[in-house]
């Protein structure tokens, strides 16, 4: 088999049906609430990771996974007969799974040969550009062939997210460049994006109705795209709809997808996160 195996982070927050179609193989990473572990994807869905942060008296954390879990992976591969693998992971600024998967990819090196992308991205950013080369490798592209368009597209990936919260970011520590949110924590409706992998501020709004438009706005700047992509976490019905309608006109040459934010994104953008991920045409 010719085919390249692909392979990214739960933090990617892909749907189910598309990492199916795709067979593309995700790597979880593990969310911690006080004493309890669970493995993300398999031991909680966003569903119920929502309600357990609403019952928790402590904000959850998160874990990468181990160079093991990885290491498992590019062996149930060479298996399955495939001789290479490429690996798209979240930010290496937002998380060290991109150093595990560096590591197990260098202990199977005797027996597959796999390249390990730093997307700089996270949640459906990261999702849209493992849907891209997924798709190029069930067409039959090479490892170096996915490798470069990969390579090539990781500028032209953007994320723009509205929180109703900046806690979970705070005490999570990934709040980065918004730092100059937190004197208003109480009278905004803060905007964040991802710079050069680390989360910046994007803006900040007095009313959730205004981050909506502002979130919509800041795509539609950006636009055309290549892949247009909405996610949310815990938010009302309302609020999807709304930011729905407010992007159904922008030029994107791919349908839209729309998921639902996990247990690693939601762990640090809290309830209410509700953004946009593309790729650039």
């Amino acid at each position: 088999m010719s085919q390249v195996r692909v392979v990214t982070d739960s933090a990617c927050d892909l749907p189910d049906d598309v990492v199916d179609r795709l067979h593309v193989a995700i790597v979880p990473l593990s969310i911690r609430f006080g004493d309890e572990e669970f493995v993300d994807r398999r031991d909680l869905t966003p569903s119920e990771f929502w309600a357990r942060c609403k019952s928790a008296k402590a904000l959850p954390e998160t874990s990468a996974p181990s160079v093991g879990a990885f290491q498992e992976v590019f062996e149930q591969a060479a298996r399955d007969g495939y001789d290479s693998a490429i690996v798209l992971t979240l930010s290496s600024q937002l998380s060290a799974t991109f150093q595990s998967a560096t590591l197990a990819a260098q202990a199977v090196a005797d027996t597959m040969t796999v390249a390990v992308i730093d997307t700089l991205a996270v949640s459906m950013a990261q999702g849209l550009l493992t849907i891209e080369i997924a798709e190029r490798a069930l067409n039959g592209a090479t490892l170096n062939e996915l490798s470069a368009h990969a390579e090539n597209l990781i500028s032209k990936l953007g994320v723009v997210a509205a929180l109703d919260t900046l806690e979970h970011l705070i005490k999570g520590g990934r709040v980065g460049g918004a730092k100059a949110l937190l004197g208003q924590v109480l009278s905004i409706k803060p905007l964040v994006e991802l710079k050069n992998g680390v989360v910046a501020e994007a803006g900040r709004q007095r009313t959730r109705a205004k981050a909506l438009n502002a979130v919509a706005q800041q795509a539609s700047l950006q636009a055309p795209f290549r892949r247009l992509a909405m996610m949310h976490g815990a938010c009302s019905e309302a609020d999807v709809a709304t930011l729905r309608g407010l992007i159904s006109a922008i030029a994107t040459e791919v349908p839209i997808v729309e998921t639902n934010i996990g247990p690693v994104v939601g762990t640090h953008g809290g309830p209410g996160i509700i953004g946009l991920a593309w790729v650039k045409a």
